[in-house]
């Protein structure tokens, strides 16, 4: 490694010497910029950014927990813009010195800053971001409703800033707001891929009298009630549970114009008809299982040789029945498994145990009077040729 001072007196020579960078563009602090790695220091990482001169990123930014660098000469990274002029200087993200004109700047830009989880509160969380001590309420923790925010603590997390009063003194974080443009971004990306038939995994968001809400990944689409089974359904909630995992077919794309959200229609009927052999009903085998855990989106079980989930609409469940009451903790059950989620959990069903045990009887009762007619066959076949032998 060359030294820092060296390295940036030859950076003002090849600018003076004859290289034309007199044209380049003037960066403003907060912006998120592409930088291309050019040259390494000791204590310094330059990086071409597009402007009269290398833009500058302190070493300690990009090591891991090892000490050990990051990047290499040619890399490409994405950095933030700390201060402008002629020697830029950058961060990857805001939030390590804690100052507080970083997290003005954090607050003008909409830029992310890290800050590490001390304490969950009544209303929220207590952040440490550098040396200053940031708040961000319950409700800005994540996108849905989290019951215990404890789970947090101890962990570094990014957050947006939301609110500084007091001259620093009182600053509002949100995760939320950040874990919103993500999802955006994912939407977006998802939509592309996107096609009218596929069959896609997704999670319960709402439950309404007309149907589920499913979110797909950063896009939302609604299974019509008519949709949610074979049969007539009387009410959403005894098919499908607000947070659980299921699959879906995607019936049709209302692509949207701006002011109106792009709509999307699912049919879990329809997933469960395209679903493979095995799920099909083909290879399925009734097992004993016991009750080992009761969620609101269904019953966890384990047989003999494995463990899984019963969704809700898979239980034997009457119209408006209750999971835990019917299926408590060590209740001894039959379940037939029916596929895997996107988790790698076997999905078993109770609803499903009688027409599998009714397959199966009339499989052998086939296989039983094929193997009669066979023999009869075998007889008769016997018997004309005893008989053309003594004509």
């Amino acid at each position: 490694m060359v030294d820092d001072d060296d390295f940036a007196a030859l950076f003002e020579q090849s600018v003076s010497g004859g290289g034309d960078r007199s044209s380049g563009k003037r960066l403003s602090p907060g912006e998120s910029v592409q930088a291309t790695v050019v040259q390494i220091g000791r204590q310094t990482v330059f990086v071409d950014v597009g402007t009269r001169s290398e833009g500058e990123i302190d070493v300690h930014e990009l090591q891991n927990e090892k000490g050990e660098l990051t990047v290499k000469v040619g890399d490409r990274l994405r950095a933030i813009v700390q201060t402008g002029g002629d020697r830029p200087k950058l961060v990857m993200r805001f939030g390590g010195s804690g100052g507080i004109g970083d997290l003005e700047l954090a607050l003008e830009s909409g830029a992310p800053v890290t800050g590490t989880v001390t304490k969950a509160v009544k209303g929220g969380l207590e952040v440490q971001i550098g040396k200053t001590r940031a708040f961000c309420p319950a409700s800005h923790v994540h996108v849905a409703y989290t019951p215990d925010i404890s789970i947090y603590e101890g962990q570094s997390l990014a957050f947006k800033v939301l609110e500084i009063r007091d001259k620093g003194r009182s600053v509002v974080v949100s995760r939320k707001a950040l874990l919103q443009e993500e999802r955006e971004q994912k939407g977006k990306a998802l939509l592309e891929q996107l096609a009218e038939g596929q069959i896609v995994t997704g999670t319960v968001q709402t439950i309404q009298p007309y149907g589920a809400f499913v979110d797909l990944g950063g896009v939302e689409g609604l299974i019509h009630i008519s949709e949610l089974g074979h049969g007539r359904v009387e009410r959403v909630e005894d098919v499908v549970s607000v947070g659980e995992q299921i699959r879906v077919k995607v019936l049709t794309i209302e692509p949207g114009d701006g002011k109106v959200a792009t709509r999307i229609s699912l049919s879990l009927r329809q997933a469960e008809q395209g679903a493979g052999p095995a799920q099909a009903g083909s290879e399925r085998k009734v097992v004993d299982a016991e009750v080992v855990k009761v969620e609101t989106f269904g019953v966890f079980v384990e047989t003999a040789t494995s463990g899984g989930i019963v969704p809700t609409r898979e239980l034997d469940l009457p119209p408006g029945g209750d999971p835990r009451r019917a299926y408590p903790v060590g209740k001894q059950v039959r379940v037939v498994a029916i596929g895997t989620d996107d988790k790698g959990r076997t999905r078993f069903s109770m609803r499903r145990v009688e027409e599998t045990e009714a397959r199966a009887n009339f499989k052998q009762f086939r296989a039983k009077q094929s193997k009669g007619q066979n023999k009869r066959g075998d007889m008769g076949s016997f018997g004309e040729l005893l008989k053309a032998k003594l004509e």
